[in-house]
């Protein structure tokens, strides 16, 4: 079954209801024993890194869900602050993320190529896949709602899965192994993200 982690950060009941939308089993993992019977995790985040790790911390989840995705496999899909938490660090703060993805959280400039540029990118873009991926099956021309200041610099190519343009290109999608992370919120872009949620439970 696939399980949202439920540490106290993001819109849980948001994805619940696609899923349940969708007919799939889905439901809330809010203790150890919950996370380790889990087929698939999806670990959301909003607001600031710190705030999201120190959460993660002090709901007693970290370790066992550490142990599920890195040493059991269980595929899992980091979504928006909960994508930049699998990175090693952020410029947001001064606590160390998961590691999962070799990679670093950093800020958009407001100003790009001599021109103001608006954070947070906030809004529907579009993404641009850089190879196949089950993640990312159907939605070759799909679009996506974004909200965010910071975004994560992958320091291995082969861990980008899809682009967006903000003034430049940045990593929207990475994945790693069984580690995947969108910045984008699929349980915010309709069709497409319904789809992207269908792909990751049913992969």
């Amino acid at each position: 079954m696939t399980k949202i982690v439920n540490y106290g950060l993001g819109n849980v009941r948001a994805f619940m209801n696609v899923y349940e939308g969708l007919g799939i089993p889905v439901s809330m993992a809010s203790t150890p024993d919950e996370l380790l019977s889990a087929k698939k995790l999806i670990l959301p985040g909003v607001g600031a890194f710190d705030n999201a790790m120190e959460r993660l911390e002090e709901s007693g989840l970290r370790e066992t869900l550490h142990h599920v995705v890195q040493d059991e496999r269980v595929p899992v899909l980091g979504v928006c602050v909960g994508m930049q938490m699998l990175a090693r660090s952020s410029a947001e703060g001064t606590r160390p993320g998961l590691g999962w993805i070799d990679a670093e959280v950093k800020k958009f400039s407001t100003s790009v190529k001599g021109s103001a540029r608006r954070v947070p990118h906030m809004g529907w873009n579009d993404v641009r896949l850089t190879r196949p991926s089950t993640l990312f099956d159907g939605l070759e021309d799909a679009r996506f709602y974004f909200l965010h200041s910071y975004f994560l610099e992958a320091h291995k190519a082969a861990d980008v899965l899809a682009l967006t343009d903000y003034g430049g290109e940045f990593a929207c999608g990475v994945s790693s192994g069984t580690v995947f992370g969108v910045q984008f919120h699929p349980e915010k872009s309709h069709q497409w993200g319904s789809r992207l949620l269908r792909n990751f439970a049913e992969f």
